[in-house]
């Protein structure tokens, strides 16, 4: 599964569907991020200029299992082509910005569905994470990830 920066966003800021998001995630024996989203991650924590949270980022994605994957050059072709097809400025619905199309071409260039928070993605040719959800409190999901890390 490839995870999107808005999801992880969520997670860490605590936001109201953040348990729905877990439980998604929760499932996937594989969860990859970009490296290039991973510096946009980055840069929106470090953002919020909290000191606490930006140096829990690295200990918070080892604890989700979160693999970080290179950016490969096919992957750059890939997010190219999803801008001028889906992105700001194409006409598209989708509006991508360029962190979304990294994640894209994660999920392109593997073939493996993509797990994100908002509707952009969803009018894209992109293989989505969709399921029912069920919602758990954080500390539910934040307890069976320490669990499975044990």
């Amino acid at each position: 599964m490839i995870i999107d920066t808005s999801v992880l966003v969520a997670l860490l800021l605590r936001e109201a569907n953040a348990p729905e998001l877990a439980r998604l995630m929760a499932g996937a024996p594989v969860r990859r991020l970009s490296a290039a989203s991973y510096v946009e991650l980055a840069a929106v924590i470090d953002g919020r200029r909290d000191p606490v949270l930006s140096g829990a980022l690295e200990a918070d994605l080892r604890l989700l299992r979160i693999e970080v994957a290179p950016f490969t050059p096919v992957q750059a072709r890939i997010a190219r082509t999803a801008y001028q097809q889906f992105g700001r400025g194409s006409g598209h619905p989708a509006r991508l910005n360029m962190g979304d199309c990294f994640a894209y071409a994660l999920a392109r260039d593997l073939g493996e569905p993509l797990l994100f928070k908002g509707r952009d993605f969803a009018l894209t040719d992109i293989e989505l994470v969709v399921e029912p959800v069920r919602s758990r409190r954080l500390s539910e999901v934040v307890a069976a990830y320490a669990a499975e890390a044990r």
